[in-house]
């Protein structure tokens, strides 16, 4: 029987044993299986990584551009274009840009994220250098594309000068109108010949500005001229008069030229205002003479009330005489010749009065 509970045990421990021998050769299974996969996604991973950024690489390793293939991951990472940094790094480095001038993968990455236009900074160092402008560098081109102005339009304007037409040609009046000291007004046109100014590219006045400046100057000009055949003698004394103002100052432009490209003779604006001032006098002398005249008829008038007044006195007085005459009738001072001599005298008068008046001609 001891044999017997013998074998019972060995039979169980060898099944034991097996069992044991069979969990873990499952558990390894699985792990090399959990290896196997995760080694195959890092692969596929770093394919993918590497198909993706393998030309750009390659761009940047066989032109010395030094962006490697984790410096394409971070961009991604950091939300930059690594197709935009990496072509204008290659573009800096083949123009001789390199970065003991500034323009380092950092610094391309840092104006791309505040919002800059990176290629067209890096074009227009480029161009300033081909033009030998020196004066650009990174610092100064990065500050003026942030601050909105197009520079390499400004560089392109500082190489090839820029005309501009003043007044300009979208403008209500075709030309400056200006009026010399003899009242002759004079009709220009004129050309500006600028350049970009870059040490005032940033907070300097734009072309309105110039065209404005420019428009005062040859108004202010003409109108210093005695007489507008001056003028149309010389008209380069206007450029420059308007050149010697420095009307260029505080703005993004220096003036190269002032050209006078017109001039023509418009009207005689000083016998027009003559005459507009010699109607205003007319009408107010007219305005006095009318007043004067109201006032002689009103005087008139007070006149012919005088004389109704003492008209209608004399009436008054002469209504008194026949009384007075009976007062002196009735009191004996009185008599009856005396009254017809009175009556006498009275009547020649009246005859008198009448030959007179019969004989000086144009009365009535």
């Amino acid at each position: 029987m001891f044999d017997h509970l013998l074998a019972d045990l060995q039979s169980r421990f060898a099944s034991s044993l097996l069992l044991a021998q069979d969990r873990d050769l499952s558990g390894n299974t699985t792990l090399l299986l959990v290896l196997i996969i995760g080694g195959l996604i890092v692969v596929l991973a770093f394919i993918a990584i590497f198909a993706r950024y393998f030309r750009l690489y390659i761009q940047s390793l066989t032109t010395g551009a030094g962006i490697g293939l984790l410096d394409l991951l971070r961009m991604t990472f950091r939300k930059v274009n690594p197709t935009v940094i990496t072509r204008s790094k290659i573009m800096a480095v083949q123009a001789g840009i390199y970065d003991s001038e500034g323009v380092t993968t950092k610094a391309l990455e840092a104006h791309a994220l505040a919002g800059g236009n990176v290629p067209l900074v890096i074009r227009s160092m480029i161009a300033a250098r081909k033009a030998k402008i020196f004066e650009l560098d990174f610092r100064r081109a990065t500050a003026i594309d942030l601050a909105g102005r197009n520079i390499l339009e400004a560089v392109q304007t500082s190489v090839y000068p820029r005309v501009i037409d003043c007044p300009p040609k979208n403008s209500k009046r075709p030309t400056l109108d200006a009026v010399a000291k003899n009242g002759i007004q004079l009709k220009v046109k004129a050309r500006v010949t600028v350049r970009a100014n870059l040490d005032q590219l940033i907070g300097g006045a734009t072309e309105e500005t110039i065209v404005a400046r420019v428009g005062e100057g040859i108004v202010s000009a003409i109108g210093s001229a005695e007489t507008h055949a001056v003028v149309l003698e010389n008209p380069d004394r206007i450029s420059k008069a308007v050149l010697a103002r420095r009307l260029d100052s505080q703005t993004a432009f220096e003036i190269v030229s002032i050209d006078i490209a017109d001039i023509d003779v418009g009207d005689n604006i000083g016998a027009r205002l003559q005459a507009d001032q010699a109607e205003a006098d007319t009408r107010v002398a007219r305005a006095q003479a009318e007043g004067r005249r109201a006032m002689a008829v009103s005087q008139e008038q007070e006149n012919i009330a005088k004389i109704e007044e003492n008209r209608a006195k004399l009436v008054e007085a002469e209504a008194e005489v026949p009384k007075a005459m009976a007062e002196a009738f009735r009191s004996g001072r009185l008599g009856i010749l005396d009254y017809y001599k009175l009556q006498n005298v009275q009547a020649d008068t009246n005859m008198r009065g009448a030959i007179a008046t019969a004989s000086t001609p144009g009365r009535k």
